[in-house]
């Protein structure tokens, strides 16, 4: 890994790790729980989580495959091991840029996506099945501007919610959550 990645997969590995105790609580009983993810249940939540993971560990070569595939099994494990997977290929990695279809992305740029992505949908995960935790708010804190950075009002109302204001003193995971549509 070049030594530009390694804050970035520093990040992503923070976030595995937060977003693991939330899965540790997904039941086949959770499965139709809601989610604060607009029209997706905890299972369609975990099934775009499955489709994500495999995209970003695409990414450590250089290069992502837009199509979807849908294993089955137990998707809690599935994604338990493609998340040791995920960290295990970046730790290896060291592409420059990431072609995702007909974008060339800096692979830092893909890292931090994939440690937003995966934080914040463990958070969802986390509301869905009755156990919410925190985000910590040392990882909350870095991740607020690269949400800020990665996600336009272009990305709204479609793939987020508006904004949700918060007060001058909320905490970072808040104001992260709340830059993202959530309701805290």
């Amino acid at each position: 890994m070049s030594v530009a990645l390694q804050p970035a997969v520093g990040l992503l590995e923070r976030a595995v790790n937060y977003t693991r105790l939330a899965l540790a609580h997904v039941t086949p009983d959770t499965l139709d729980n809601p989610t604060p993810c607009r029209a997706w249940d905890l299972g369609q939540l975990l099934a775009h989580m499955d489709d994500a993971l495999d995209a970003f560990t695409q990414a450590s070569v250089g290069i992502v495959d837009l199509t979807t595939s849908r294993a089955s099994g137990d998707v809690r494990e599935r994604i338990r091991t493609k998340a040791c997977g995920l960290l295990g290929a970046w730790s290896k990695a060291d592409p420059s840029a990431v072609l995702i279809g007909d974008q060339r992305l800096n692979a830092d740029v893909v890292v931090r996506a994939g440690a937003l992505e995966i934080t914040v949908h463990g958070w969802d995960v986390g509301q869905a099945t009755g156990h919410p935790s925190p985000i910590p708010d040392d990882l909350a804190r870095l991740l607020l501007p690269i949400a800020e950075e990665l996600v336009t009002p272009d990305d709204r109302p479609g793939r987020f919610g508006a904004r949700v204001p918060q007060s001058s003193t909320a905490a970072y995971d808040a104001e992260l959550l709340g830059y993202l549509g959530r309701i805290v």
